[in-house]
């Protein structure tokens, strides 16, 4: 990208792989917007970025809320004149067995996994057909589980096989505007959260066996790459994996 398609959103910026994809686009000479539910959080994120925190805003943002939503991009846009890129990473799990699944539980991850990032969609269509130059690009952190489940994580893997159906609409509807529009299907990264997959998970069989990681800051690398690709080129669908983790062929 050129110097003047620079301004980035991330969601679920505090922590884990969106915090290593935000700083590693500041570092990369990007602005950037970190969007998440902790005001604390995004501030403590964006410190570890030193000099480069001066390019930096955090809008504490729950994304299943249409308001809070257009409050992020405007004020992105009151900071630095338009919106560029957007990563849609904001997203939660809930584990266990589907017959004792809380419908209010599955109401909340379906309301920020799956709405969420359709309200965030829907804003960038709307701020990308308008600014000039017209368009930008949408980058969806689709998961694995947008392919294959792991036990008991039915409300996580609908949510994430309908992130798929949205990557595909809005990249067909975006073309009109220049927008492009992307997913990336993320395996094991060594979050905080997913440290327990390192020291043992369920897996299909029952058995439980820790699973081989990958570094975050390689994901993050891959997000980057994704978004600085010109308008007329897209990664319609990236994985990126430990390359030993359970997934290809089970195994």
């Amino acid at each position: 990208m050129t110097a003047t398609f620079k301004v980035a959103i991330i969601t679920g910026a505090g922590t884990g792989i969106g915090k290593a994809t935000a700083l590693a686009f500041l570092n990369d000479g990007y602005n950037v917007a970190f969007a998440g539910r902790r005001k604390d959080m995004l501030e403590k994120a964006i410190k570890e970025a030193g000099e480069k925190a001066a390019c930096a805003i955090a809008v504490p943002t729950d994304i299943s809320d249409p308001v809070a939503v257009k409050n992020l991009f405007a004020k992105t846009i009151e900071a630095f004149g338009c919106v560029n890129v957007i990563f849609n990473n904001a997203g939660f799990g809930a584990n266990g067995a589907t017959e004792d699944l809380a419908f209010a539980k599955w109401k909340s991850v379906v309301d920020v996994n799956l709405t969420g990032t359709f309200l965030c969609i829907q804003e960038a269509f709307r701020v990308m057909k308008s600014q000039t130059p017209q368009g930008g690009r949408i980058i969806n952190n689709g998961s694995v589980a947008a392919h294959v489940p792991r036990p008991d994580s039915i409300a996580y893997t609908a949510t994430k096989h309908g992130i798929t159906g949205l990557t595909r609409s809005a990249s067909l509807d975006g073309r009109k505007y220049n927008i492009a529009c992307g997913q990336i299907d993320i395996g094991n990264a060594l979050t905080k959260p997913a440290r327990v997959l390192s020291e043992g998970t369920q897996q299909a069989g029952g058995a439980i066996k820790p699973e081989p990681m990958m570094d975050v800051h390689d994901v993050a690398r891959a997000v980057l790459y994704m978004a600085n690709l010109p308008l007329d080129t897209n990664v319609q669908f990236m994985t990126i994996m430990a390359t030993k983790m359970p997934y290809i062929g089970r195994g």
